[in-house]
């Protein structure tokens, strides 16, 4: 009587595994890396054969010849994203923001994604408001014209999916990325 009842419960628990833990994933995989192969792989960036990012990560830029990102909670590591669970009434968020605002602000508003930080800590985009209050450190520390990385900028500023969902954003790798490229071209 007890082989009764377990045998059928053993049955559907192997089944259910094999389809739910191996036949379907195999098969949406599958699916994805035939319709969608360079999402499906992570959207890494590539350059001379190496791969130096994703579009959908955010990474750390330092010094003043490259573009920086949004502020990071965790440090740009993808093992441990996150927020600063830091609520608005905090007198530490309220201090590592006027920090931040004291650092880039030279009497000028301050854009808000160049204060805060990600709710991820891994948003690879900044606003263009942002990337323009970076144009005069990066136009100095690289010797070029301002006028030609603000352009930069705007040639590299994503608008909102059909125009409503989302705002506009300048993906920080992609423009670090044409930025090489144009000194490159310039040398």
């Amino acid at each position: 009587m007890l082989i009764a009842q377990i045998r059928p419960a053993l049955v559907l628990l192997i089944l259910f595994s094999l389809v739910t833990g191996l036949i379907y994933p195999l098969a949406i995989t599958g699916v994805a890396q035939a319709a969608f192969p360079v999402q499906a792989n992570g959207s890494l960036v590539s350059r001379d054969g190496a791969i130096v990012g994703s579009e959908l990560i955010g990474q750390s830029f330092v010094g003043d010849g490259y573009f920086h990102p949004r502020p990071s909670a965790v440090g740009y590591d993808a093992a441990g994203s996150g927020g600063t669970n830091l609520g608005a009434t905090s007198a530490t968020l309220a201090e590592v923001i006027a920090a931040r605002v004291s650092a880039l602000s030279d009497g000028e508003a301050v854009p808000a994604d160049a204060a805060t930080a990600s709710g991820s800590g891994l948003d690879p985009h900044i606003s263009p408001a942002f990337a323009q209050v970076q144009v005069g450190r990066v136009a100095q520390a690289r010797g070029l014209e301002a006028g030609q990385l603000a352009g930069l900028v705007a040639r590299h500023a994503q608008q909102p999916l059909f125009g409503i969902f989302g705002e506009p954003r300048v993906n920080v790798l992609e423009l670090n990325l044409a930025l090489d490229d144009l000194e490159a071209d310039s040398n």
